[in-house]
């Protein structure tokens, strides 16, 4: 129902919005603005996706938690995606997720909220000590492997006599 209602009210907004501001500038001015917003914000994502980026790759080679990295990937995402629809309001919500510390105190509040949400994570009956698990056996696979993909298949035997049929029977004319 949250959903219905943000694709409902945003779009009103926006169109309150393009009236409010087109009645005061002009047509001319509020697209050069739309048009400005725009490029500037594929600027601001492109600088800060990249940012992010190497921030996720430090964590991962570091072996830290990829997760505010990668929250603040999708973040910066979201806010493109703002900023390349024509708005005002959705101008001013991308150009709002472009600034880090609101960013990060998004991030504090959804993880958060996560947190509290979710459930106490009880252990497969699979992971443990080898003493916890059930006896399951020895498993030896004795099919053939499969041919990799493309490969081609061995070719067919060849006759020893030329005048033999190849598949066995009576000799070749």
């Amino acid at each position: 129902m949250r959903i219905f209602a943000v694709f409902l009210l945003v779009p009103l907004v926006e169109i309150a919005l393009f009236v409010q501001v087109g009645g005061s500038l002009g047509l001319w001015p509020v697209l050069v603005v739309v048009g400005v917003t725009a490029l500037l914000g594929a600027w601001l994502v492109r600088i800060q996706g990249a940012r992010a980026l190497r921030e996720l790759r430090a964590a991962l080679a570091n072996l830290e938690n990829p997760a505010p990295a990668l929250a603040h990937g999708a973040m910066i995402l979201v806010a493109g995606a703002l900023l390349l629809t024509p708005g005002f309001f959705t101008d001013a919500v991308g150009f709002a997720l472009l600034i880090p510390a609101l960013r990060a105190a998004v991030f504090r509040v959804v993880r958060q909220q996560v947190m509290r949400t979710q459930k106490p994570a009880t252990a497969a009956p699979f992971f443990g000590p080898r003493s916890a698990r059930p006896n399951t056996g020895d498993v030896i696979d004795l099919s053939p492997s499969p041919a990799p993909y493309g490969a081609k298949p061995p070719p067919a035997p060849m006759a020893q006599n030329p005048m033999e049929n190849p598949a066995g029977g009576a000799p070749m004319k």
